[in-house]
């Protein structure tokens, strides 16, 4: 069985909200005396969880709390969780940048972090010298690096800009060299975050099944953090969930997926924010009919879905159309419009309407971003893309029902071979 090659027990990291540094001389002088008292930081009793809609009460915040778990080696590891949850804290604290408040770690391994554009770059020297200052930080020999260099530039794809300052690069350019830096001058644990989002589709899908093979192959080690659960579900066998600084859950990507997406909603959810005053008409919610569960914007795969939008209109309007599409990752998944099945379009007088959208939605394990539209004349009035997003639920137990797509699908086979072998 392989070895755990990071162990995290009770990390914790506290911060103090609104300036720099712990706080005043008379914050310090407080903590100092209750250390030689041997008593807890009374700033620590009073810090609140991570939470971006309360009030500060107390001006301290743990950005992490109590948080536990082991890495086995080779294991592609995942980080989940909504926005402000923690993870880039944690990956921070993993990667030494910053030290945690409380709590133990062990890593066994060097480590190369991809955290942000630029992580590691030093901006006045050229691409090919920048690659040979993270090797020798990694630890590696000249003739080490030099050894590796072409497979670094070629998997970038910039062997034409490899001699230029790195600041002349734009950030896609950044990505691409610092994540080929990183995966080929073998460190033992790599640690990746959102910062691959900034590169195309293509070099996305090469980054990562590069993470796969280094995986796999070499029995490096990858902690992956994505907003992404296609890129994480395809490549993570374990994960945790985060939620306001706090460990939610650890387990096989399965469950954890299956634990994010059945989160509770707020009773908000679905209803819009903030609304323009100069619209003439604007959406002012969505929701799912006639659905046996009790959240309003969640449904199981194969379900029937109607969707309404709710939509106000302080005058009139002639020529109308409506339609709304669902998006995954920024991909359409679906469009659909109101001239879909009558192909008129229609008029309304100032009030308050209901647009409703029957379809059978062939779409599993997955939140998806939904997003309305209203024209009247050829002309856009209102286009709302809500922050609640669909969740879509795989009420399917088995590997037959893995992916994003239900399609259906029919299997034949010819009775005969086509050819014999012999």
């Amino acid at each position: 069985m392989s070895k755990n090659i990071i162990e995290v027990e009770g990390l914790s990291k506290l911060y103090k909200l609104g300036s720099t540094g712990s706080g005043t001389i008379s914050h310090d002088l407080n903590r100092w005396w209750n250390n030689v008292r041997k008593k807890e930081d009374p700033y620590m009793i009073a810090a609140e969880k991570n939470d971006r809609n309360s009030g500060d009460n107390s001006g301290y915040v743990w950005s992490l709390k109590d948080i536990n778990f082991d890495i086995k080696e080779g294991e592609i590891f995942g980080i989940i969780g909504s926005n402000g949850a923690g993870k880039s804290t944690l990956l921070k604290i993993l990667s030494k940048i910053t030290k945690p408040t409380n709590g133990t770690i062990r890593i066994d391994g060097l480590v190369a972090s991809l955290l942000e554009v630029g992580t590691g770059f030093h901006p006045e020297l050229t691409g090919r010298e920048n690659v040979f200052l993270n090797g020798a930080i990694l630890g590696m020999r000249r003739q080490e690096i030099k050894s590796r260099f072409d497979d670094i530039v070629d998997f970038s794809g910039i062997g034409r800009y490899i001699d230029t300052p790195v600041k002349k690069y734009s950030s896609g350019m950044y990505v691409r060299l610092a994540f080929a830096v990183a995966a080929h001058l073998e460190p033992d644990i790599l640690i990746i975050d959102e910062v691959l989002a900034v590169g195309d589709a293509a070099f996305q899908a090469k980054c990562l099944g590069k993470m796969k093979e280094v995986s796999r192959n070499e029995g490096r080690t990858v902690l992956f953090v994505s907003h992404s659960m296609a890129a994480v579900k395809q490549l993570c066998s374990k994960a945790l969930l985060l939620e306001q600084g706090q460990q939610k859950a650890v387990g096989t990507m399965n469950e954890i997926i299956a634990i994010y997406q059945h989160e509770e909603t707020d009773t908000e959810a679905g209803k819009r924010g903030k609304i323009s005053h100069t619209l003439p008409g604007y959406f002012t919610d969505w929701k799912l009919e006639g659905q046996t569960l009790q959240n309003q914007h969640r449904c199981y795969t194969g379900d029937t879905c109607i969707f309404s939008f709710g939509f106000r209109a302080l005058e009139s309007f002639k020529n109308c159309e409506v339609s709304f599409a669902i998006k995954y990752d920024h991909l359409l998944i679906m469009h659909s419009s109101s001239l879909v099945n009558n192909g008129v379009n229609f008029s309304i007088e100032p009030g308050y309407y209901q647009f409703n959208f029957k379809v059978d939605f062939p779409v599993r394990d997955a939140k998806l971003d939904v997003e309305a539209s209203f024209m009247s004349m050829s002309k856009k009035v209102d286009q709302w893309i809500s922050s609640t997003k669909l969740t879509v639920l795989n009420n399917f137990g088995s590997h037959l029902y893995a992916g994003v797509i239900n399609p259906d699908t029919q299997f034949y086979m010819n009775e005969q071979p086509i050819e014999v072998l012999n």
